[in-house]
């Protein structure tokens, strides 16, 4: 074939590729509609149920169990003449590093709402993530079968909470228990499903008089609202000439890849309304790999930011964004950005510095491998045979590296002891937990020489109790563990400053480092920063990285506690040194000693993890509500009416909240819902 309509070929294929993601909050629906559009794609041939256990990505047996999602899963399915890669991602807080990678490689995103709750607390950090990373989406308003659902609440919410500007394509046709199915705005019809799923087909039916009258606000709204994003459509609508369904599609995919607009369409997944036309959108709205701008990363050397192109002729560019360990095996889940991979080739891990042979590669179907020969730009798969990849890596020829952007890590808020109960099972928990820290990394594993306990730190009571469970059930482990920790954090309150002089000998010679620094706190979240304020150009380069290291390995622990120090400015003022013995070890010694100094005379604090709750609860308790939150020493800062029910939004700390969701059930009659998510390390006013 020639390269020309190799090339063509190529892009082709890439214009009909979809790399989408699924994301809300917990209970919105996500995997019930994720469900449904791999039954209607042909994907799957009997729908499973979340509440059954019987979700085809719901496919750990901790999900079963708890009717929840807690590992991201990738599958593929064909709609139309497009090929949808879709990862349905979790929505339970403890598990935001999954949403995260996720959307790192994504294209394109569906974010599922709750027809009755709207944006919740959940469905707002996912959202803002996918922001960070300039993803288009579209949204889907689920549950208006549900008593309470109202659409245009949903859309008034989503403008209050996420700043999005949404475009309605549809519009129910009733709600609560009257909703029956779906106004298509962009076609004017009227949507008809089979609400037993049997019928995988659904109806498009004209509208009579009276509902065209009902939805002619709603169509004029789509209009007038895209013809104020989209320049090309303004000329045609202000100009008044025709424009056909097509015409309309194009503006508001134009609008929907800018950013401008999100299209929102509407139904219920459970009942098996309007899950069809998601995919229709999906196909109609979302970009191709084609159509995002390309990944850029640095040369290993330094320099320019570079890209190549998203073609399987450019060179290859890779990004390892997740590793799961399956029969004691690792799988490197990967998005190609350009270039292509053959199975049993070895490419170049840019990050690792070392050589990966691809044993075999796959395409994913949540928990089912299909075996393919090659991957190509665009495409999510996953490879067998790596050694060193690890989440974030990035792979690529030797002869074309380039370091793609990280994706961003998070610190556990609390910690759980763990002890063995005999030195075999220490062995094989030490290998485990090893296994876990490759998979996930918002884990993080210390060993207290004092106690020879394991220290096991993630991001929530729940991520701690599924490794517990995933210790017994898949290992049959069953170590003693104590009671949850909150981990905490330290700072400065004042400037601090102190010199410190390391002169020792060491291995028969003569080691010496002196300098002079000073600490100050910086404003909350904005890191750590590390300033010479001394004229280094005369000084052996070897000397300045090894006081620079000292002073950074110094901020890993801190002089009350010995946690993490963070928000600190650390100026270098003066350094010191005696021809014939200074040395890097010296300066490495000096600083680490000037370090502790400093920061022990600038007022040192602790910061606990401080949590964001949004508690809903009818309004005969919000009495107790606010009594228990004032009892745990939160902070009440604001409270939301929505009918009957009251939306009380508080900041606590981790520390008060310890079984505070029985507390809150005992207070409420078991009447209030809530939802926890971490704010920030902080000192609570």
């Amino acid at each position: 074939m020639s390269k020309t309509k190799s090339s063509g070929k190529a892009a082709k294929y890439l214009d009909k590729l979809r790399n989408i993601g699924v994301m809300a909050h917990i209970d919105a629906g996500k995997t019930t509609l994720t469900e449904r559009m791999l039954y209607y794609s042909g994907k799957i041939h009997r729908m499973g149920e979340v509440h059954e256990g019987t979700a085809t990505m719901d496919y750990m047996p901790e999900e079963q169990e708890r009717g929840i999602t807690i590992t991201s899963a990738l599958t593929t399915t064909p709609w139309q003449d497009c090929l949808i890669n879709i990862i349905d991602t979790p929505g339970h807080v403890d598990f935001t590093i999954e949403v995260e990678r996720s959307l790192r490689v994504l294209d394109g995103a569906v974010g599922v709402f709750c027809g009755v709750s709207g944006v919740e607390p959940q469905s707002e950090t996912v959202w803002r993530q996918s922001e960070r990373y300039g993803v288009p989406k579209i949204a889907f308003v689920n549950k208006l079968d549900r008593l309470g659902a109202d659409f245009s609440a949903v859309l008034d919410s989503m403008r209050r909470r996420l700043r999005a500007n949404p475009l309605p394509l549809q519009c129910p046709d009733g709600e609560g228990q009257e909703h029956r199915g779906v106004f298509d705005l962009v076609t004017l019809e009227r949507l008809e499903f089979d609400v037993g799923g049997k019928v995988l087909e659904y109806q498009r039916v004209p509208l009579s008089d009276e509902e065209v009258e009902r939805i002619a606000p709603w169509r004029e709204q789509l209009l007038e609202t895209l013809a104020e994003e989209d320049d090309e459509f303004c000329d045609i609508y202000l100009g008044g000439e025709a424009f056909d369904v097509e015409a309309l599609r194009r503006a508001v995919r134009r609008a929907t890849l800018a950013g401008k607009l999100v299209p929102v369409l509407c139904g219920s997944a459970l009942k098996n309304i309007g899950v069809q036309p998601v995919l229709d959108a999906i196909c109609y709205y979302l970009p191709s790999p084609a159509e995002v701008p390309p990944a850029s990363g640095i040369p290993p050397q330094g320099g320019e930011r570079l890209s190549f192109p998203p073609h399987p002729s450019e060179p290859l560019s890779a990004l390892v964004f997740k590793v799961s360990m399956e029969s004691g095996r690792k799988l490197a889940l990967m998005r190609l950005y350009s270039g292509r991979i053959k199975a049993g080739d070895t490419v170049y891990n840019v990050t690792e510095d070392k050589d990966e042979r691809v044993a075999r590669l796959f395409r994913l179907h949540a928990g089912r491998k299909e075996k393919i020969d090659e991957a190509v730009a665009g495409e999510i798969v996953a490879a067998a045979g790596m050694r060193f990849a690890r989440t974030g890596d990035t792979l690529a020829r030797r002869e074309t590296p380039l370091v793609l952007e990280q994706i961003a890590g998070y610190k556990p808020v609390i910690s759980l002891a763990i002890e063995p109960r005999n030195s075999e099972e220490g062995d094989k928990l030490e290998e485990v937990l090893e296994k876990f820290l490759l998979e996930d990394p918002t884990l993080s594993v210390t060993n207290d020489e004092d106690t020879g306990q394991v220290i096991v730190s993630g991001m929530g009571e729940l991520h701690l109790e599924i490794i517990r469970e995933r210790l017994r059930r898949e290992y049959n482990l069953e170590p003693r563990t104590g009671k949850p920790q909150v981990v905490y954090q330290e700072t400065v309150s004042a400037k601090g400053e102190a010199e410190g002089i390391f002169h020792r000998e060491l291995g028969e010679v003569m080691h010496f480092g002196g300098m002079r620094l000073s600490v100050e706190p910086r404003e909350r979240n904005k890191g750590n920063d590390v300033v010479f304020e001394v004229d280094t150009s005369s000084w052996p380069t070897g000397w300045i990285d090894a006081a620079a290291e000292g002073i950074n390995d110094g901020l890993q622990s801190g002089v009350l506690k010995g946690y993490p120090v963070q928000d600190v400015r650390v100026r270098v003022l003066e350094l010191q040194r005696r021809d014939g013995e200074s040395s890097p070890a010296g300066y490495r010694m000096a600083a680490a000693h000037a370090l502790k100094q400093a920061l022990t005379a600038a007022g040192p604090q602790l910061l606990e993890p401080i949590m964001w709750l949004e508690i809903t609860v009818p309004e005969e308790h919000v009495g107790d509500v606010i009594g228990l939150l004032g009892s745990k020493g939160a902070k009440i800062e604001n409270m939301l009416d929505r009918g009957e029910v009251k939306t009380v939004q508080a900041l606590s700390s981790l520390a008060g909240l310890f079984g505070f969701s029985t507390e809150l059930r005992s207070a409420t009659q078991g009447r209030a819902a809530f939802v926890m998510t971490f704010a920030r390390f902080d000192i609570l006013a």
